[in-house]
């Protein structure tokens, strides 16, 4: 938690399963996090504890998908199935209400590119849709070419985003079949670790063991990189609870 770094710190964390992961994500953070002020995003002017890099490897996320609280801690469960399910919906649709600039499932499955025109003096926004499923031409791409292809990417992210209030943390979900099995590679730009990481990857988890049954492949690992894994400041003593660090002092 220096400020007088001279390099970056990337840490690497090797885990089972999604419970696993975010435990140990927790851990780690709470020692090697970077805290510093949040000057543009979510709760700006309050403080992040926020990894410099980190690759999170999960080798078996359909083990135990939401984290477990033992009995007797007094914190809440970040998440639960019931939300992870309806996660799994928000990211296989493409609906959206009128104030959401983007979903992850419009993106995925029917992306819109927003132009903004001018007419008779009033700003009006336009949609024009790309017309493509993402998720169903990588499962195309695959049954039909087989899996030896570096081509079966789903991007989230656009060149447009850059302006928006709220841009997606989300960018990129690659996929690799190898070893018989439909594997996730994953980056994400910000990303919560306290809330976010374990609903996030739940419903990407149920989203890979969908592809993987329609391609005909088994359910593979999960590899996530970000250089924004964080924890906001009302997140620091729920942690320190969650891995029995009641003592350290961030700083």
């Amino acid at each position: 938690m220096e400020k007088g770094r001279e390099f970056l710190e990337p840490v690497f964390i090797d885990a089972f399963d999604l419970d696993d992961a975010w435990f140990q994500c927790l851990s780690q953070i709470l020692e090697k996090g970077y805290i510093y002020t949040i000057t543009k995003g979510s709760y700006e002017g309050s403080k992040r504890l926020e990894f410099d890099f980190v690759t999170v490897r999960v080798k078996k996320p359909a083990h135990q998908i939401i984290p477990i609280i033992p009995e007797g801690m007094s914190i809440p469960a970040p998440t639960d199935m019931d939300y992870i399910q309806g996660y799994l919906s928000y990211l296989l649709t493409g609906t959206k209400t009128d104030t959401e600039d983007y979903t992850y499932g419009e993106r995925l499955v029917d992306p819109k590119v927003r132009i903004k025109e001018n007419i008779d003096g009033r700003e009006m926004v336009k949609e024009m849709p790309l017309k493509v499923n993402q998720i169903e031409e990588v499962i195309r791409l695959y049954k039909e070419k087989g899996p030896g292809t570096n081509q079966a990417t789903m991007e989230i992210g656009m060149p447009g985003d850059i302006k928006l209030v709220d841009p997606p943390c989300l960018r990129i979900i690659d996929t690799r079949i190898r070893y018989g099995k439909l594997h996730f590679v994953l980056y994400f730009r910000s990303w919560d670790l306290w809330g976010g990481f374990p609903s996030n990857l739940g419903g990407l988890q149920l989203v890979k063991q969908y592809m993987a049954g329609e391609i005909g492949v088994e359910d593979g690992e999960i590899i996530a990189v970000s250089k924004g894994l964080h924890l906001y400041d009302y997140a620091w003593d729920l942690a320190k609870i969650r891995t029995n660090k009641h003592n350290l002092t961030i700083v």
